[in-house]
């Protein structure tokens, strides 16, 4: 498997659309780490979904409803969440913008073979 592991990132990498008005981009990662820029429309819903990986979210503009572990909050640039493996969590953007997730592991499941 090949990793996006370069040493810079520019930010022309290509988006993936993911439907519902959320897309992604891949900033890098190895088996260890994983970073993801994910942009919201506003009203698009990251569903509520729980996995093994640790994931920190740094909320790099918009506004976004969060629920983590049954506990709901409206976060805005500058803030973040984070979810411990199989914490069940979610959003949906109230303001169009983007999310910074970095995950450990990475992600195996994101990627296309």
């Amino acid at each position: 498997m090949d990793f996006k592991k370069e040493l810079f990132f520019d930010g022309n990498s290509a988006w993936e659309e993911l439907g519902g008005g959320v897309s992604r981009q891949f900033v890098g990662y190895n088996s260890q780490v994983m970073m993801v820029i994910v942009k919201f429309e506003k009203e698009a819903i990251g569903a509520l979904h729980q996995h093994f990986h640790s994931q920190i979210t740094y909320v790099a503009e918009g506004t976004f409803e969060v629920i983590v572990d049954g506990e709901t909050k409206i976060l805005r640039k500058g803030d973040g969440f984070f979810a411990q493996p199989n914490i069940v969590h979610g959003v949906k953007c109230l303001e169009a913008g983007q999310l910074i997730d970095a995950f450990a592991p990475f992600r195996e499941d994101f990627l296309k073979e």
